[in-house]
């Protein structure tokens, strides 16, 4: 009578966990209620993300050669420019990205990888990973004038690090 007794038990154990799995399932199904149906509470979707806006500037506008240099103060921007365009002997190379993008570095990253150009409601433009403009790992584009682009990190720490990048653009190779 055992034998019975434990193969009534066993039954009993995997109905219980058939009927558990199955409440769990139906429970996640609706809102409430047998299987979803009546006395469900509203499902609450989380608000959209923001369209995508595209950057006044694209990539292939800063795709080439630059003399690149930095500051810190306002008042160096002239000299900085100047610095920039000696750097051309060893030009920092924008390249063209396979998906559209730019290749370039990010901050304290010794390899560069394809960046996004992206706009934003406020008008300014970013270059940085895919994901919303103005992210950490971005950089605002100050200004451009397709001759002269000066960027700034919007991370503080590397924005205090490497301060306002001056890209001047270089003659073509002879």
């Amino acid at each position: 009578m055992t034998i019975v007794s434990e193969r009534t038990n066993a039954s009993k154990i995997v109905t219980l966990a058939g009927v558990s799995l199955l409440a769990g399932f139906l429970g996640a199904c609706g809102g409430g209620g047998f299987g979803g149906f009546g006395g469900g509470q509203a499902t609450v979707q989380e608000p959209a993300m923001a369209p995508e806006v595209p950057a006044t500037i694209r990539a292939d506008e800063i795709v080439g050669r630059w003399g690149l240099a930095s500051y810190h103060k306002p008042d160096d921007k002239t000299r900085t420019e100047t610095a920039a365009r000696g750097q051309c002997k060893n030009p920092y190379v924008i390249g063209q990205g396979a998906s559209g993008g730019v290749i370039m570095h990010l901050p304290d990253e010794a390899t560069p990888q394809e960046l996004r150009l992206k706009g934003s409601q406020s008008g300014k433009n970013y270059i940085g990973p895919a994901g919303p403009a103005g992210g950490d790992k971005d950089r605002e584009i100050v200004s451009f004038d397709g001759r002269v682009l000066m960027t700034r990190f919007i991370d503080k720490d590397a924005s205090s690090r490497y301060g306002t990048m001056v890209y001047v653009r270089c003659a073509p190779r002879a």
